[in-house]
């Protein structure tokens, strides 16, 4: 491919590739344990195709896993936005906000992902720690 052809790569210092490599790339530096860097390049997967979910939840997790739990709890939001079946986003939006503070608020989506699947452990086990953390805070 020459250097334009691809609408994504006009910028200097793009990456190489088309949306779809940057996908795989960016997924495979995450299950390596790169995750600042897969958000890095997920980050521009996203912004060459917003509505694409498959790489909104890369780099939701991406997010998460590097210890930014505001833009994380953001990318599982627009998620559940668009698809409110999503139990896994559901999830991920509580433990992003749980991990910035926001106890009250991880509180609904960890509920929902349990009502949709309640076989999951550690949506439980989640859900069950930001309870306990809410009444001992009461108690105080």
């Amino acid at each position: 491919m020459v250097q334009g052809e691809n609408p994504h790569e006009d910028s200097p210092g793009a990456p190489g590739g088309d949306v779809y490599d940057w996908y795989q790339r960016g997924v495979k530096l995450l299950k390596e344990g790169s995750p600042a860097a897969a958000a890095a390049l997920l980050e521009r997967a996203a912004g060459a195709e917003p509505d694409s979910r498959s790489i909104r939840e890369a780099l939701a997790r991406a997010q998460f896993n590097s210890r930014q739990y505001a833009e994380a709890a953001s990318s599982f939001r627009r998620i559940v936005d668009a698809n409110p079946a999503e139990d896994y986003a559901y999830f991920g939006l509580g433990l992003s906000l749980w991990r910035t503070g926001d106890i009250e608020g991880a509180q609904e989506p960890l509920a929902i992902a349990v009502a949709m699947r309640p076989d999951e452990g550690h949506y439980v086990s989640a859900l069950k720690s930001v309870r306990a953390t809410l009444r001992a805070r009461r108690e105080m």
